[in-house]
């Protein structure tokens, strides 16, 4: 059986954490390593958006420009304090409708919507719709981590030029959004098995290390994004295979080059770097 190696499996290693541009950590961050915390905050909400609810609660941000192509389209409220969709049953077709005059495409997988990343869920919508209404969105992303005898080896993956978003860049091992009615452990160890082929009995050595929140301005509108982090030990002979066409190839890296190359370019994932740097700063590289 496959068991977690120790230097995983300190308390300390167990600590959520939120990577703010004001960080939580002990000692001060490389401002290499920084730049990408602060790449991931240059929201400054509400600004010129409106706060957007559904009902009595207030759930996300929408521009004055969306909130004329919603009021066309519904029956929308408007006070000082934002604009109200009263119905959150209605909130699935009305964000179907507004796609096409609000420039986002339709993804065909439904996201829950909150009014804060603990609360219950109060509708659901089409993951394309999120950024331009402002909502949050969970996911998760897994480091793949293998210790050989010359030191610890991260997986990373590259993106397939067929991805929407962020086409041929670097990524984690295996990462996605999570969906409607779905947990984030579920979520990890079904992405694991599209993206990389990881048996479901290995993923159960998965540990939940860390959280991640950010609110970030994207040619896509804004994200405000929660990540569920994970680090996975794998044995030396595990391969990743790409199941699902979505990830174009798997290297393993020395953690030493994963460091470098997150300090001195931006070749990875814009949030997957954040989750990197969390490892970084766990592992005391950072």
């Amino acid at each position: 059986m496959w068991h977690q190696p120790a230097f995983l499996q300190s308390a300390d290693f167990a600590t959520p954490l939120s990577l703010h541009r004001r960080t939580l950590y002990r000692h001060t961050m490389r401002p290499d390593l920084q730049r990408h915390i602060d790449a991931c905050n240059t929201a400054r909400l509400p600004g010129t958006r409106l706060p957007f609810h559904l009902g009595a609660h207030h759930v996300g941000y929408v521009t004055p420009e969306f909130a004329e192509v919603l009021h066309s389209l519904a029956e929308i409220t408007r006070t000082p304090a934002g604009i109200t969709l009263r119905e959150p049953n209605s909130l699935a077709l009305l964000a179907r409708d507004a796609a096409e005059p609000g420039g986002y495409p339709i993804r065909g997988e439904e996201f829950d919507v909150r009014a804060s990343t603990d609360g219950e869920s109060l509708a659901t919508i089409d993951r394309g719709a999120l950024p331009s209404f402002g909502l949050i969105a969970e996911g998760v992303h897994l480091n793949g981590l293998v210790q050989r005898a010359d030191g610890l080896h991260l997986w990373v993956a590259r993106r397939a030029a067929t991805k929407l978003l962020d086409p041929g860049k670097l990524d984690h091992l295996a990462a996605g959004g999570i969906s409607a009615g779905m947990g984030a452990f579920d979520t990890l160890v079904k992405e694991a098995a599209e993206e990389a082929a990881i048996p479901a009995e290995l993923m159960q050595h998965a540990r939940r290390v860390a959280q991640i929140s950010y609110a970030m301005e994207r040619p896509e509108g804004l994200r405000r994004d929660r990540l569920q982090c994970y680090d996975l030990v794998l044995p030396e002979d595990f391969m990743p295979r790409a199941e699902d066409g979505e990830v174009e190839s798997f290297e393993l890296w020395p953690i030493a080059r994963a460091v470098e190359s997150v300090a001195r370019t931006d070749d990875f994932k814009f949030n997957v770097s954040l989750v990197l740097v969390d490892l970084f700063q766990r592992l005391g590289l950072a």
